[in-house]
Order: C-alpha cells, then structure tokens, then sequence
C-alpha cells in the first residue's frame, strides 16, 4: 500500500518542505516534531519516503543523522540539494523600515548578520525558521519580522520585504531519501554507495581497510567518524563512494573492507545529484 506523502522534519515552510516539494512535487509533504518521527512515519506505512537533511555546506553534518541511519532501517535512494535562500518576512503591508526585529532559529540569524546590521534589525530567537514566521503571523506585530525561507510566506500568508539577504551566497544543504526497500536496479553515469562501518581492533585496520579503494582507483567523497553509544573506544565511521556495488573496482574495494570490519552495512545504491556533476565542472583544475 502507498500512501503517496514524504514525510520531513519541521513546520510547514521549512527547508526540508522546499526539498520535498522540489524532489517530489507530487507527493503530500507530512510534517514531524523529530528526525525520529519522519523514520517512524516510513517504517509504519504512514509515509512512503523520509526527506532527511545530512549536512550543510557553512556547518557540517546535522547532529544525531548518522547515529539514526544505520538503525533506521530504511534506505538511500536518492539525494537532494537545496540552496538556503533567506527572506524577510513579515505581516502585509509593512514597508522595511518599519521593521525592529527578526525572529528565527540560531542558525539562520547568524547567517544574516550584514543585512540585520544595515537595517538596524535586532535578532530575536525563535525555535525554528517556519515555526518563527508562523510566530510572526500570529502576533500581526509590523515590527516584528521572519527569516524564513520564501515558501514560508506562501503558506503564512506573509510579505517577503528582502530575498537572499543571507552573507554566503553558496550555503547549500545536502538530504538523502529514503525508503522501505532498497533500489539497486538504478544506472547512471555516476552512481554513489553510502554505508557504515566499524574496523576490526587490530593495528593500522583504517588504514588497511582504506587500502583496497586506493588500489582499486575507487573515489571515496565523503568519510566521517563518530563515537557509538559515547564510548570513546566504540568508533564507527560512515562512508560515500562513487561507484555500484557490482562495478568490479567497487566489489573488490568492498570484499577487502569487509575482511577489516566488523560491522559492514550499505545504507544506499542511488543516482548522483546533478549539482555534483555541476560542481565538478565549475571547480578549478
């Protein structure tokens, strides 16, 4: 049975409900309190796939994301990206110098410093951006402000007085899709494997488990360590290749990763997103 809704983390408005509605623009978006909520609505059948944001590009990976994947019990099929464009938001009508404040989470107030600095606009924080500019909604207060995404103000009925007020015009955050069943059927020009792992507790086991992906000419984008359970000597690391599984380079890398582990798990076979193919070619050389 499917049920045809995405379900993402937030308020209606909030960042990871612009990738849904960007990736799945024919699925019902299903808000949750907790990262917890959205796997949970997955694995009971509520929603058919989970939009979970992973990292950003100004502060690294999102906190708990990795610890939840692996126990998850669902898999990767695709990634999404989405550029954090901030707008000012605030109640009809209100011209921009009337503005005092602007409420939102503490990610984004610091990430509009320039702006609220030459406007004279006070930060004020607010538990998260959508939630923030229903806030601003509710209270109809003119001098009061959101920075929001520009979705927000469609779904709160608010003015956008400023768009990509934001100090890095590149801040970009990267989500994974996930679902019930894996898809290993898919090919593309690049294809990229996402699992985790945990060495065998032998000298050097790291640096031998890497070998086989140095040998075998195997590109490894992304490697991430994080301690299981706050045990520091408990140590697992999560792991993005290029490749398919069955690619003969990508097998032999993982057979000899498998000897030096002691817990190997895939997460994911999908398709590379687009914008990586587009960084790739803008990067200088």
């Amino acid at each position: 049975m499917t049920t045809n809704r995405i379900a993402f983390q937030g308020e209606p408005g909030a960042y990871s409900h612009e990738a849904c509605r960007s990736a799945r623009p024919a699925m019902e978006p299903l808000p949750c309190r907790t990262f917890e909520e959205v796997i949970e609505a997955v694995r009971t059948g509520a929603a058919d796939l989970a939009m979970l944001p992973v990292e950003n590009s100004t502060y690294g990976r999102v906190a708990d994301i990795h610890h939840l994947l692996p126990e998850s019990g669902l898999h990767i099929i695709e990634e999404a990206f989405v550029r954090v464009h901030i707008s000012l938001l605030a109640v009809p009508g209100t011209p921009l110098s009337q503005v005092r404040e602007a409420m939102s989470h503490t990610v984004l107030l610091g990430q509009c410093r320039g702006f609220m600095r030459r406007h004279g606009i006070h930060p004020v924080t607010g538990a998260d951006t959508a939630g923030s500019a229903r806030e601003v909604a509710a209270r109809g207060n003119p001098s009061l402000a959101a920075l929001a995404a520009p979705l927000a103000a469609e779904i709160y009925g608010l003015d956008r007085l400023a768009d990509q007020i934001e100090d890095r015009q590149n801040n970009t955050t990267r989500f994974l899709i996930m679902a019930r069943q894996p898809d290993f059927s898919r090919r593309s020009d690049r294809m990229l494997t996402s699992f985790v792992f945990r060495v065998r507790n032998i000298p050097a086991a790291l640096y031998k488990a890497m070998g086989g992906f140095a040998t075998n000419g195997v590109n490894m984008t992304k490697l991430e360590s994080y301690m299981v359970d706050g045990v520091f000597t408990a140590t697992q690391f999560y792991a993005d290749i290029e490749g398919h599984p069955e690619d003969d380079d990508v097998r032999r890398a993982m057979d000899e990763l498998a000897y030096f582990t002691s817990m190997l798990n895939v997460l994911g076979v999908y398709p590379a997103a687009p914008l990586r193919a587009a960084q790739l070619r803008d990067s200088p050389a």
